[in-house]
């Protein structure tokens, strides 16, 4: 009896051990639940982790899923066509040390438990569309050593609560809407830092002044590396010596008497003078300098070079002459003015429809594009209540004006330099061997961000156009996101000389190019598709069919049921995309419609465009080879 009550008690101590472990963290319950996360994760996003085998028990043999001591510790999903929000539940990956999910399509805000992720060290969430404020909970996860935010559409300030983050080596931010000041960042392993192309403003703090001039390029932010703030020396070379001081004041009076003889001088002639300058105009006029097709001006070579800027301000003194200076829109701190963007080194970027573009590069690093118009059509008010209207336009998918520079003979305009180009330069500009072939998803892409563009402009009313749509006008990003320039300009600005530019992308109604309605960008837009599918610009002369222009020729080709032919050779070489390809050639086709009424709206195109780019996504999970743009390369790996 004694012994059956003893093998009974056995039985039960062990039956009592067995069911406690399996509440113990670390067993097989917890990689059961980390499979439910990405489970989670592959509903919500797709992309490739739909080919993830469900079947699996165990996720760790998944792509990109990397496991140790029976957990999830990393997860890398770089470029793999993730698109959505992500979902909550990341946060129960309570031993991930390294998360990737950069060039993907992810939108929307960072999930508010990716803060229980307290073991994470490496965190790449560039290259998407993030938006919303950086989340509080970051400041928390203070084992972060590399932190990329970068390529997003972050908003709001700079948290100075990064110093939270004693061990964080990289902090990338650049190229989201961040606004506010630079905060003070004293973070000893720290080695590298970026915030450049935001919106920010103020000096830049002293312990971050060791980076390099390109780490704060694309704001309005002074102060070392960029230039001196306000004109005046940083504080650590205020002090001066006793002899350096006594040095300043005998040079200063040496000073004053050389200014005292130069003025008796120049009074002297000037009196002597005074009846030739009197028969002079009192406003100079600005010689025209024409620039040939193709050429470049030399690093180095100022703006002034182009144009006097001592005409520019003696025009700003003459009577109706306007402002003495650019005019900026916003806050933002002035940190140049229009003698700093005169000196800058300059190169000529290319004559469009309305006058030639520059690409300025100022003293302090800074790099802008100026537009120089030709002539403009309206009176000196109307011309700045149209800049301003333009000033004030923000949409993610629009090239921001950020100032202008008015005077009777002479309007400049200040934008942000988009380092990539031009679509146009991109499609057309080298077709010989070395070339990257554009593939699909950066087209539809394009194509997408231009739609959401124009889309933008035409809900702010229905007289609202933009008038000049065409392949030069759709700019860059480094991540090749779409830009749209010069919008605004076509109502105000008389054009130049380029009737077969502006012709190939000129609806058929429109007889003054100040007057093009919405559904004449719809064809302008149209065109642009083509040309995207194509591979072909719509200027009569490179299609070799005098008289053809892209439309048409696109639709004899599509008549005689030969529609292969249609599309470039680059597309060709990717697989699985052949249906996309031609929903969106009958797209184009719908928008280049003879008649406007049967030209779909903007809102209609984009979202048949974003439906296209969401199907496309499933062909390239049959074909992961079609996405080669991007190489995959990961930094900070090293701890």
């Amino acid at each position: 009896m004694k012994k059956f009550n003893k093998q009974k008690q056995i039985f039960f101590t062990g039956a009592l051990i067995v069911f406690s472990l399996g509440f113990v963290p670390g067993g097989d319950s917890d990689l059961a639940s980390d499979r439910a996360v990405l489970v989670t994760l592959q509903r919500a996003v797709g992309g490739r982790t739909r080919m993830w085998d469900l079947n699996q028990s165990s996720p760790c043999s998944w792509v990109g899923v990397i496991c140790a001591s029976g957990r999830v510790t990393q997860l890398r999903l770089p470029g793999e066509g993730l698109i959505g929000k992500l979902p909550l539940g990341l946060g129960n990956l309570t031993q991930l040390q390294y998360l990737s999910l950069r060039f993907n399509a992810l939108s929307g805000p960072v999930p508010a438990d990716l803060g229980k992720l307290v073991n994470l060290r490496n965190l790449y969430l560039h290259g998407n569309f993030f938006s919303g404020n950086i989340p509080e909970f970051f400041f928390k996860m203070q084992n972060l050593v590399q932190f990329n935010l970068a390529f997003n559409n972050f908003s709001g300030e700079i948290s100075p609560r990064f110093n939270n983050l004693t061990k964080l080596d990289t902090l990338y931010l650049e190229n989201n809407s961040f606004t506010g000041s630079v905060p003070e960042i004293d973070l000893p392993a720290l080695q590298k830092f970026n915030v450049s192309y935001n919106r920010l403003n103020g000096s830049i703090p002293s312990k971050l002044s060791r980076f390099e001039a390109s780490a704060f390029e694309g704001n309005s932010l002074c102060g070392k590396p960029l230039i001196v703030c306000n004109g005046t020396e940083s504080s650590e070379d205020k002090s001066l010596s006793g002899g350096a001081i006594a040095g300043i004041v005998i040079g200063s009076m040496a000073g004053l008497l050389l200014i005292v003889f130069i003025l008796i001088f120049l009074c002297k002639k000037r009196k002597s003078g005074s009846e030739e300058k009197g028969r002079k105009e009192s406003t100079p006029k600005l010689t025209e300098v024409e620039i040939p097709s193709g050429k470049t001006m030399l690093q180095g070579e100022s703006l002034s070079s182009d144009f006097s800027s001592s005409a520019l301000a003696a025009k700003a003194n003459a009577r109706g002459g306007g402002n003495k200076n650019l005019v900026f829109f916003g806050n933002a701190v002035r940190v140049f003015d229009l003698e700093d963007l005169l000196r800058a080194s300059a190169e000529v970027l290319g004559k469009g429809t309305f006058g030639t573009a520059y690409k300025a590069t100022l003293e302090m690093g800074i790099a802008v594009a100026v537009k120089r118009l030709k002539e403009v059509a309206v009176p000196e008010k109307e011309f700045r209540e149209k800049m301003e209207e333009v000033g004030r336009v923000d949409h993610e998918n629009l090239v921001p004006l950020r100032a202008y520079y008015y005077s009777r003979d002479e309007k400049l305009l200040v934008y942000d330099y988009m380092p990539m180009g031009s679509l146009s330069a991109l499609l057309h500009g080298n077709r010989g061997a070395g070339r990257t072939p554009l593939n699909w998803e950066t087209r539809s892409g394009i194509a997408l961000g231009a739609a959401r563009g124009i889309a933008y402009l035409h809900s702010k009313g229905p007289l609202i156009s933009h008038g000049n749509i065409k392949s030069s006008n759709i700019l860059l990003t480094r991540n090749y996101e779409a830009r749209i320039s010069d919008f605004g300009l076509a109502h105000i600005a008389i054009p130049m000389s380029t009737p077969n530019r502006i012709a190939g992308y000129r609806a058929p109604e429109v007889t003054d190019s100040r007057k093009v309605s919405q559904k004449a960008d719809v064809y302008s837009f149209g065109v642009l598709l083509l040309e995207l599918l194509t591979g072909k610009p719509p200027t009569h002369s490179q299609l070799n069919e005098e008289g053809v222009d892209l439309p048409k020729w696109v639709l004899s080709v599509v008549q005689e049921e030969w529609t292969a032919e249609v599309f470039d050779l680059e597309l060709l070489r990717y697989q699985n995309i052949e249906e996309e390809m031609v929903e969106l050639l009958q797209l184009a086709l719908e928008c280049v419609a003879q008649h406007p009424d049967k030209r779909p709206s903007m809102p209609m195109v984009t979202n048949r465009i974003e439906e296209l780019c969401r199907v496309s996504l499933q062909a390239q999970e049959q074909n992961p080879a079609n996405n080669d743009l991007f190489i995959d390369t990961e930094e900070g790996l090293s701890e």
